[in-house]
């Protein structure tokens, strides 16, 4: 009679692959490091954002002698909407900004605006709705602005560099970006904001 010899299974000991195991630490570090990098660059642009807005308000506030002479400034009797509203000279609603121009209403909103987005911005709250307020602020200078006029109301040539892009609508995206980022996180008061009572009811405050 013949005899098969089944083959044997010995239990064999296997020692923990160092590569593998150095290779996904090393996976994990790296998005780690990422994800860091990227919360401190939407930190970064956050804050200088946010200055462009709070900066605005404190000249037209107070006429430091840049973008508002001094002695010009909003508490001095200035206007901050007149200048720029009365010189608007193209585009559908030029003469509703015509009439828009000084207007108490018109001041107070545009100051309170600018105010608001710079707050929110710089410490990092309330981001969802300076991205409201700060999409309906630009896009009304936008079409104040009116890039795709070849030529203004006079004749004249308006200068536009370009039909559609403009500062107005990328600090529109920039703003909507941080918000949608959550940006407010780092080098912020996002956290606590978050936190609150209030904003945990309410997702939209955030």
């Amino acid at each position: 009679m013949a005899v098969h010899n089944q083959p044997q299974s010995h239990p064999r000991f296997h020692f923990p692959s160092l590569h593998r195991t150095g290779t996904a630490q090393a996976a994990t570090d790296t998005t780690a490091a990422t994800t860091m990098t990227r919360a401190y660059a939407f930190a970064s642009l956050r804050l200088l954002t946010g200055f462009v807005f709070l900066w605005a308000f404190l000249d037209k506030t107070f006429g430091f002698g840049y973008a508002t002479p001094s002695g010009k400034g909003w508490i001095d009797g200035g206007s901050p909407t007149k200048g720029f509203l009365s010189s608007v000279a193209a585009g559908p609603m030029e003469s509703t900004f015509h009439d828009w121009a000084g207007a108490g209403w018109a001041n107070w909103l545009f100051m309170l605006g600018l105010l608001g987005i710079g707050v929110a911005l710089v410490s990092g709250v309330a981001l969802r709705l300076a991205a409201v307020a700060g999409t309906a602020m630009m896009a009304l200078m936008w079409i104040a602005e009116w890039p795709p006029a070849k030529h203004l109301s006079d004749g004249t040539l308006s200068m536009s560099s370009n039909p559609f892009v403009d500062y107005h609508l990328i600090y529109a995206v920039v703003i909507i970006a941080l918000a949608v980022a959550g940006a407010g996180a780092t080098w912020g008061l996002g956290k606590v904001w978050a936190t609150l009572p209030i904003v945990r009811d309410h997702t939209w405050l955030k």
